[in-house]
């Protein structure tokens, strides 16, 4: 499998719709992409396109109670792409829409990361670095895009996502920066709560850590998931989320790494950690990383968080993972290798990095964007 092309990146501004239309008509290609990959992999599980379409309809409510201006953006999407409003949902819930159709689809890997903030005490320049490895299918390496969002009610956004996504990982020009992780437990899926994909978007809208913390903590979920949270400052964070309870961790000697596995001894007390048998390579890989960084511990550079990113102990089963077949049959890897400065509004990303070294950056203001190789 040859490595994939670097992610377009594209720019949004003006009124939600508006910006949507504009989304759709750049990146239609991807969105379509991605679309048809959903459709398959439901179609797998025996759903047709009127059934995706009608679970996708049952999240419109929610998503418009949460905030309307993403239903209007996401009409706009459709719009620009010329596809279905209904499959651009999909694409913003598709977490949740594919855990309700999880009976009739094959066993497969889980949406997997490993994530790492370093602060400024740990850092070689005292500038804090904020980084992840994104694992899923590695047809999705041909699906993401980097957005610029313009904005005129809120700082400016660049975040890396799916085509068709509002956002997934990214930094803000108020310094805030945001990377996830999957989480599981005992208490998923037992009410209904907002797509995890929006609650990125919305922290990224911030001005306020605190407002950033509150969106996190005060939002309805259906899903466990792990946010990593940082700002340019200084400050960082890591929220372990169950649907109805969020766990506080925090860095110590200036780092911070998650996987996907509860880490909380507060809530390893209170629920059931049911991800590890679908991740049970999580149990090493925060280890791993922690370890390269906590040798350069004071010196650390982006070039280290990148190397400790690139470890390959236990390849396939690796905190950078090459394409593999998964338990259902389908390719799984590290998707995308994506690597902040959020004080730079600087952005790096490698697409399918166990194959492929070479990075592009993206930056917030609008400038050129550059190749780098590792």
């Amino acid at each position: 499998m040859e490595a994939a092309a670097p992610f377009p990146l594209y720019e949004l501004s003006g009124a939600p719709e508006a910006r949507g239309e504009s989304y759709g008509r750049q990146a239609a290609l991807r969105i379509r992409s991605s679309i048809g990959h959903y459709h398959a992999q439901l179609a797998g599980g025996g759903l047709d396109a009127g059934r995706i379409h009608r679970l996708a309809r049952a999240f419109v409510p929610r998503v418009e109670a949460f905030d309307p201006a993403y239903v209007a953006e996401m009409r706009g999407i459709a719009r620009g792409a010329d596809v279905a409003f209904e499959d651009v949902m999909l694409l913003n819930c598709r977490t949740e829409i594919l855990q309700l159709a999880k009976r009739g689809l094959p066993e497969e890997d889980p949406d997997g990361c490993t994530g790492a903030i370093v602060t400024p005490e740990a850092t070689a320049d005292g500038t804090l670095l904020h980084g992840q490895n994104w694992d899923w299918k590695s047809e999705c390496a041909e699906t993401g895009v980097v957005l610029r969002i313009r904005r005129d009610d809120g700082p400016d956004i660049l975040t890396f996502v799916e085509a068709g996504g509002l956002a997934r990982a990214g930094l803000n020009a108020a310094g805030i920066a945001i990377t996830a992780n999957y989480l599981e437990s005992d208490r998923d899926y037992r009410t209904e709560g907002v797509p995890l994909s929006l609650l990125r978007r919305k922290v990224l809208e911030q001005e306020q850590v605190a407002l950033a913390v509150r969106a996190i903590y005060a939002t309805p979920k259906s899903a466990s998931n792990n946010v990593m949270l940082s700002h340019a400052s200084g400050w960082a964070i890591d929220i372990e989320c169950a649907p109805d309870e969020s766990f506080l961790l925090h860095a110590q000697d200036g780092l911070l790494v998650h996987a996907n596995h509860w880490q909380s001894p507060v809530a390893l007390a209170k629920l059931r950690d049911t991800g590890i048998q679908t991740t049970p390579d999580s149990v090493y890989r925060d280890q791993r990383v922690m370890a390269a960084l906590r040798a350069r511990r004071g010196a650390i550079t982006m070039d280290d968080l990148r190397e400790a990113f690139f470890d390959d102990w236990q390849s396939p089963w690796a905190v950078c993972r090459p394409p593999r077949m998964s338990l259902g049959g389908n390719l799984s890897a590290t998707v995308a290798m994506i690597l902040m400065k959020p004080a730079e509004g600087h952005m790096e990303i490698a697409p399918l990095p166990a194959l492929n070294r070479v990075f592009t950056t993206y930056r917030l203001k609008p400038e050129t964007v550059a190749k780098a190789a590792e």
